[in-house]
Formats: structure tokens, C-alpha cells, sequence
């Protein structure tokens, strides 16, 4: 009784101000999880107080929980109102949530009531381009070219991101844009770190102790090339451990990769720096980066240093403009000798290309019809499964140019977004092709994916972005792809893909030779069956989907970061030779 009585009076205090003081403990600790409770707690004590469901909102984006964080926001705005930064972060989480219209209403308003919010002006771009709003893409456009013209590069850089930068800029405008914003948002993430830019200590390991970081370690494009890349590693050299900061959706991939590695570690409730103290006390040798500045990404890791030698690989097509990334992984179609420039990373060219596929990835056996996809019985059919933010108005007049010459032609993409649906559907028949004529087709899991390709006759590339993963599960279910490069790293992907698979002649000089060639195709169907033939007999054997004589070619650029680093040589770029045992 008297126990009992003591438990009452002194029981603790639960006041907002003391909830949200160990709230910002357990965040500062990584604790999300704990931190999203006290952080609620105080929000439910303190109703009317903005800080503390701001700071609830803060920790559910940092936790990925976007859907929970729409509610909270917009308490948050309903409060305040004027507070442009709580619009930005309801942007971001529409955004996440693909819808797209709705995120730019946010960014437009955080910028018209904080001019200066320069995350806004670059997230805006961003959804306009997926959502294909042109218009609002041109105008932005001009806004930032003339912003840019009066105002100081630290100023004008924050008001685009570095990928953006490549896509919508051309040539010499997009390189210096891209390092210029890439190099200034890494010195911001070192900044944030508050750590000395000083490396990590080299380590004497019995086997190279590699480690990937990425938060894409599920039912995703990027787990699905390198499904089978950790398991392939040879453990008489590599200890592979695998820091996965995104979701678990127990899928096939998922499952596949955590039990495919020595170590997996789920990482995803926990800050930046503590999976960097994470990975400095498992003395990691080689740190490598899936993500870039990529949804979810967590640069602040590799800020601080976590490992002797870092490397930026597949998930970013692009520079990261960071002195704390010592390499980046190419080949030499996608970064030619000579424009090793457009990176501060110095460049490893492996023979084939960079990118890693599986080479046991299942095709659906459900046969098919064209109408069940919605298609015509007859006539061509061009599709472009690419995220529709890759389409812009250079490709698509292109393209319905080629529809109107090739009569009875159709064109098909995978579209998840109404307005973006929409806006391409007036696109079309303001060029004078009949919007029936684009077939949209919703997303399917990626065995069936991968069947329906054999419904298309030609897969026409997007140029401001080509198709990375989309190419490559193009040329495995055995449909021809045309492309056509440019000068950035995420212009030539698809060229880079195809000289690996053997078909290089599918990779046009020009936009001209492009679209004559898009039609010449459908027009000669013998020609087109030819490389459809060449691509069966070739798969199995062809540099792009033999994953273990990729994995080895991989694993000879790692041992040779390792050997540079362990006689205290500096990082330099280099190209890995073809071993001949492997081919």
C-alpha cells in the first residue's frame, strides 16, 4: 500500500516541455522510433503549440512515414498558416506519395510566401517534370536562367538539384550547374556532420571487409539489377556486409539480398551518424553508395568519413561533387575517355558496362494478348516504359512525328498519374496525333513486367534521362531498344547498355537518324525480327547479363581501390581490363 502510494506521488512529470527535451534526445541519438513517441506525447499535451507537432512532422519524413505526416502537416498549416517551410515539407510528402499536382500547389505556395525558399524552387521542377507540365517546367525554366544571371553562385545554385541540373540544361550550362550545385550540397552535408574531413583509418583484415549502403534493398529497380551481385562476391577476398536504410516489404528481392550476405543490417530507424559510428566500428574497408542524392539517400554517412575508401555506384547517374567520394563507377560508353572532367570522383571504366544485372531474373508465363494490355490487334507498337518524368518536349515531338508517319502505329507507356496522363494526351493532339493513339498501361509486378514487353515491337529511349533498369529489362525480355546519347553520363546509359548486349547499331548519331530509323524498323519487319534473333542467341553470353564475369571485373576495380589505399597512394581513375578467364 505505502509502495504503492510512493509510485503515485513521485511518479514523473509528463509536461511537453520535458517530453519533447528527451524526444530531441532519442533523435539526436537515432532513436527515431522512440523519438516519434515523445514527440507525439508532447504534441497531444501542447495541441495549439506549432513547434511540437513540427517536430513530429520533422521525425515521420525522417522515418519515410510521408502518409502520416500529411495530417500532421497540415495541422501544422492550419495553425500557421504562413509558415512557408511547413507547405515545403507537405510538398515533399505529396511528392513521395506521387501526387504530383498537389505537391507543386505546396511549393508554390512555400515560394510565394518565402521568395528566398530555394528547396522549394528546386523541388517544384522536379514534380512539374513528373507530373509532364511543361509549361510550368519552361516557365521555371526562364525564372532560373534569369535568377542565375543576377544574382551570386551560392545563391542560384540552391534553387535547383544536381540531377535536375543534367536533365534540363544542355551541354557546357549542365556540367558546371551539375558539379557547381553537387559540390555545394556535399560541403553543406560535411558541414552538418561537424566531423574533420580527414579519412578513416586503414584497417588489416584477413578479406576486404565491402559494404553497400542504399535504401533501395526491396521490390525496386535497383535491387532488382544487383539481386544477385552480393552473393556472387568471391569470400575468399570479400566480407560483404549490406546497411539498408529502406523499407522491408518482404518481397522476393528483399529476402533474396539479406540472406544472400554475410551481414545485413537494417538501419533505417536510426540518424546518419550513428550508422556511421555503425560502420567505423566494423571497420568497414570500401563504403559503397547506391543512392547518391536519390530519394532517401543518406550522404551524411559518407560525410563523416565512415570508411577509408568510398565509391559512388549505380543507383546516381551523376557526379556527387563530393571530396569525401573517392570513385565513381563507368565504362567507357557511358563516360568516353576524356570527360573524366564532369566529375570530382575520380572515374573506374569497367570493361562492358557499369551496370550490373541478374542474370536469372524470372519472365512471366502468362501468355499475353495485345488486348488485354488495351493495344490493337495490328499495327506497330512503340512503347517507352520509362517514368513519364524522363519524357520532355524534344523526345515526345520526336515521337509523335514517327507515329504520324508509320500509319496504324500506337505508342505505350506505363503511366501512374492522371495528370501527367493527361497533359501527354494534349500534348499529342496538339502535334496533331489522336490521343487514343498513347496506350497507358498501370505498373504490374515485375515477372509479368517483363512478359508484356513481348507485346511491343520497339522500345523507343528517352533522351534527357535514358532508361537505366527499363533498357535492361527491355533487352532481357528481348525487345530491340533505340537510343539516342548525348554528352552527360545519363544520356548515354542506354548506348552503354547496348554495345554490352551486342547492338550497337541500335544507337542513333542524331535525333534525325533516330526517328528515320524508328521508322525504317517498322517498315521492315525482317530487319527488325534479325536483331530480335541476334538478341535471343546472344543474351546468355553477352557482357551485359553475364553477372558473374561482371561481378569479377567489379570485384578486380575494388582490389585495386584497396592496394592504392594500402600503400598510402592517392585515389586516381583507371580502367579495369578484361580478364580472359572470364570470357
Amino acid at each position: 500500500m505505502l509502495l504503492s502510494l510512493l509510485r503515485t506521488f513521485f511518479k514523473p512529470r509528463k509536461d511537453a516541455a520535458g517530453l519533447n527535451a528527451v524526444a530531441l534526445e532519442h533523435y539526436q541519438r537515432g532513436e527515431l522510433d522512440q523519438a516519434q513517441k515523445y514527440f507525439r506525447e508532447a504534441a497531444v499535451l501542447q495541441p495549439d503549440e506549432v513547434t511540437a507537432w513540427t517536430n513530429l512532422a520533422v521525425v515521420l519524413i525522417a522515418q519515410q512515414k510521408y502518409r502520416e505526416a500529411v495530417p500532421v502537416l497540415l495541422k501544422v498549416i492550419e495553425m500557421a498558416p504562413g509558415l512557408a517551410e511547413a507547405h515545403l515539407d507537405l510538398g515533399v510528402c505529396y511528392y513521395r506519395l506521387k501526387r504530383n499536382v498537389d505537391a507543386i500547389a505546396q511549393y508554390e505556395t512555400a515560394i510565394r510566401l518565402k521568395p528566398d525558399l530555394h528547396k522549394a524552387h528546386a523541388n517544384l521542377v522536379d514534380a512539374c517534370m513528373d507530373a509532364c507540365d511543361w509549361v510550368r517546367v519552361e516557365r521555371w525554366r526562364a525564372d532560373f536562367d534569369k535568377y542565375r544571371k543576377t544574382h551570386a553562385r551560392p545563391l542560384w545554385a540552391q534553387r535547383i538539384e544536381p540531377f535536375s541540373a543534367l536533365l534540363l540544361f544542355p551541354g557546357k550550362i549542365a556540367k558546371e550547374t551539375a558539379i557547381e550545385r553537387a559540390s555545394q550540397l556535399a560541403a553543406s552535408v560535411k558541414a552538418s556532420t561537424g566531423l574533420p574531413a580527414s579519412r578513416a583509418a586503414s584497417y588489416k583484415h584477413d578479406r576486404i571487409r565491402l559494404a553497400y549502403v542504399s535504401a533501395d534493398l526491396y521490390d525496386h529497380a535497383t535491387a532488382h539489377l544487383a539481386f544477385r551481385l552480393f552473393e556472387l562476391h568471391d569470400r575468399d577476398v570479400f566480407e560483404v556486409t549490406v546497411y539498408s536504410s529502406g523499407p522491408d516489404d518482404s518481397s522476393r528481392s528483399r529476402k533474396h539480398i539479406e540472406s544472400t550476405c554475410d551481414r545485413f543490417v537494417d538501419v533505417r530507424s536510426e540518424t546518419p551518424a550513428r550508422t556511421a559510428q555503425r560502420i567505423r566500428d566494423d571497420e568497414i574497408d570500401i563504403l559503397v553508395d547506391m543512392k547518391g542524392y536519390t530519394a532517401n539517400s543518406r550522404p551524411q554517412v559518407f560525410a563523416s568519413r565512415a570508411a577509408p575508401v568510398q565509391v559512388s555506384y549505380l543507383g546516381y547517374p551523376g557526379t556527387t561533387g563530393a571530396e569525401f567520394i573517392d570513385y565513381f563507377i563507368s565504362d567507357a560508353v557511358a563516360t568516353p575517355p576524356g570527360r573524366e572532367s564532369e566529375f570530382t570522383e575520380k572515374v573506374v571504366h569497367l570493361p562492358g558496362s557499369y551496370q550490373v544485372n541478374d542474370n536469372e531474373q524470372p519472365i512471366g508465363g502468362n501468355v499475353l494478348t495485345r488486348a488485354d494490355a488495351g493495344l490493337p490487334e495490328s499495327g506497330f507498337v512503340y512503347c517507352s516504359f520509362n517514368r513519364l518524368g524522363k519524357i520532355d518536349t524534344t523526345v515526345f515531338s520526336a515521337w509523335m512525328e514517327i507515329l504520324r508517319t508509320v500509319d496504324g502505329s500506337v505508342l505505350w507507356l506505363i503511366g501512374d498519374d492522371a495528370d501527367a496522363e493527361r497533359n501527354l494526351r494534349a500534348a499529342a493532339q496538339a502535334r496533331g496525333v489522336a490521343p487514343e493513339r498513347l496506350v497507358f498501361s498501370e505498373k504490374l509486378p515485375k515477372a509479368e513486367h517483363l512478359a508484356r514487353h513481348r507485346l511491343a515491337d520497339l522500345f523507343l529511349d528517352t533522351w534527357m534521362c535514358n532508361a537505366h533498369t527499363g533498357a535492361s529489362d527491355a533487352l532481357w525480355a528481348g525487345l530491340p531498344l533505340l537510343t539516342c546519347p548525348g554528352k552527360t553520363f545519363v544520356t548515354r546509359v542506354a548506348a552503354s547498355l547496348l554495345h554490352a548486349a551486342g547492338l550497337p547499331e541500335l544507337v542513333a548519331a542524331d535525333s534525325g537518324e533516330y526517328q528515320a530509323l524508328a521508322v525504317r524498323l517498322a517498315r521492315e519487319p525482317a530487319r527488325l525480327e534479325a536483331l530480335r534473333a541476334r538478341l535471343a542467341a546472344n543474351r546468355d553470353s553477352c557482357a551485359l547479363f553475364d553477372t558473374p564475369r561482371y561481378v569479377k571485373h567489379l570485384e578486380s576495380a575494388y582490389r585495386r581501390m584497396q592496394d592504392l589505399r594500402s600503400c598510402g597512394a592517392a585515389a586516381e581513375s583507371f580502367t579495369v581490363p578484361e580478364d580472359p578467364a572470364t570470357r
